[in-house]
């Protein structure tokens, strides 16, 4: 088999944990592109149920998004499709309406992230998918949602950032900041995983499906959400403080001897604690400095003491004097300082997985862990079409009939 899985033991392992799977038996249509939809559908695969990943027939544009192999398949890829299997499918045509038909009454849920348009056009919005199967449940996302004035205007994770005043709090007054990673498109897909997992528990309950829907700016919102509060209850207009927050301190980037660490001062014991650490327990008593609100306001200046503490010692000594206080500290990190890091390696958040004509490469398992039902990365992402015959076997299509979808350029 072209595709392997790391080691034996890893493979034996993941096999006990699949049996316990809360999600075996459920089966998945991801026509999802890049993360929020794949996303969505790899955790629900993590958790044992039946993924099929549905491309267009060169393949879509997420598959080389980040190219790591000759043949341009991606990183995102790689991470996004783990426990799937591919097929190709153009469900523009009759006959992939067909097949699109075929798979949903198999379905237990749809996984797309499209705008409402999108879904139209390819027969995928809920009022069609109900006509095939009354109890089917629809998982979507889209930038913007299906109502309200953006409703059919596309985009990706820095829109979300953009319009909730992330970037806008970040980075410097002149220049707005956004995240370097899809922090929004994460947190669309794992909210809409758990939406879609509530309303297979509601159907267990009912016999309804329904249709769940995520939105990058809703996503966005919900993280900004304290910063609105206090925005409409108070017109703080709060702007932009680099790395330093403006709610508590010492919290900010600070530079050591050989490199910098993030230190997170909150609360009153942690900030009593830090003090004396920094030899300087007078703090205390300043007026400055009480409550985490003073602490943000005036936080440059404690910036500025925690800076001067740090630059005599390395990155080692700071983070090793700042533990022994029990004060949040940590380094900042390169992506393979993260991957040599040695309590990544032995909690297990990795696991190296094969992909055909690739080394092993890590991939980021489920991000929640449960002691009974498991997650398990089971099998690598799928090469383009790899499952498209078996799958459309398993539907009721004999070789000449796919010898046919094939020349039709169907699948």
């Amino acid at each position: 088999m072209a595709c392997i899985l790391a080691n034996v033991s890893t493979i034996i392992g993941q096999q006990v944990l699949a049996g316990m799977s809360v999600l075996k038996g459920y089966r998945v249509l991801d026509f999802g592109r890049y993360v929020a939809g794949p996303y969505c559908a790899a955790l629900l695969g993590d958790f044992g149920a039946e993924v099929i990943r549905i491309e267009k027939l060169a393949g879509s544009e997420d598959r080389h998004t980040m190219p790591v192999e000759p043949d341009g398949v991606g990183a995102l890829f790689l991470q996004m499709n783990r426990n799937k299997k591919g097929m190709t499918l153009n469900p523009m045509k009759p006959q992939g309406r067909e097949i699109v038909r075929r798979l949903v009454e198999t379905a237990d849920v749809v996984v797309a992230n499209l705008p409402a348009r999108g879904l139209k056009a390819m027969g995928l919005d809920y009022d069609s998918l109900r006509q095939i199967k009354p109890d089917i449940i629809l998982t979507t996302a889209s930038t913007f949602g299906s109502e309200g004035p953006y409703s059919d205007r596309v985009g990706f994770d820095g829109l979300g950032q953009a319009m909730s005043g992330g970037p806008h709090l970040s980075g410097s007054p002149d220049e707005p900041t956004r995240d370097a990673y899809t922090v929004v498109d994460f947190g669309t897909a794992m909210m809409s995983a758990f939406g879609t997992v509530s309303a297979l528990l509601h159907r267990e309950k009912t016999g309804e499906g329904q249709m769940v829907e995520g939105a990058l700016l809703r996503t966005a919102l919900t993280y900004a959400g304290s910063y609105l509060t206090e925005q409409e209850l108070t017109g703080v207009n709060r702007v932009a403080s680099g790395n330093r927050s403006q709610i508590a301190g010492p919290a900010d980037i600070i530079p050591t001897k050989d490199g910098w660490i993030m230190v997170q001062v909150i609360g009153d014991p942690l900030f009593e604690r830090w003090a004396h650490m920094v030899g300087k327990p007078e703090l205390l008593q300043d007026a400055r400095f009480r409550g985490d609100a003073e602490r943000g306001r005036h936080g440059t200046e404690l910036s500025a003491i925690a800076r001067e503490h740090s630059s005599r010692f390395t990155t080692d000594e700071a983070l090793a004097i700042y533990a022994e206080a029990s004060v949040p500290a940590g380094p900042i990190y390169t992506p393979q300082q993260a991957l040599d890091d040695p309590h990544v390696k032995e909690a297990g958040f990795l696991q190296p997985v094969a992909y055909d004509g690739l080394p092993a490469a890590s991939l980021v398992k489920a991000p929640i862990s449960l002691s009974k039902t498991g997650a398990a990365i089971e099998a690598p992402a799928p090469m383009l079409g790899q499952h498209t015959t078996e799958i459309l076997k398993s539907l009721g299509y004999d070789e000449t009939e796919i010898s046919e979808l094939r020349k039709n350029r169907i699948v």
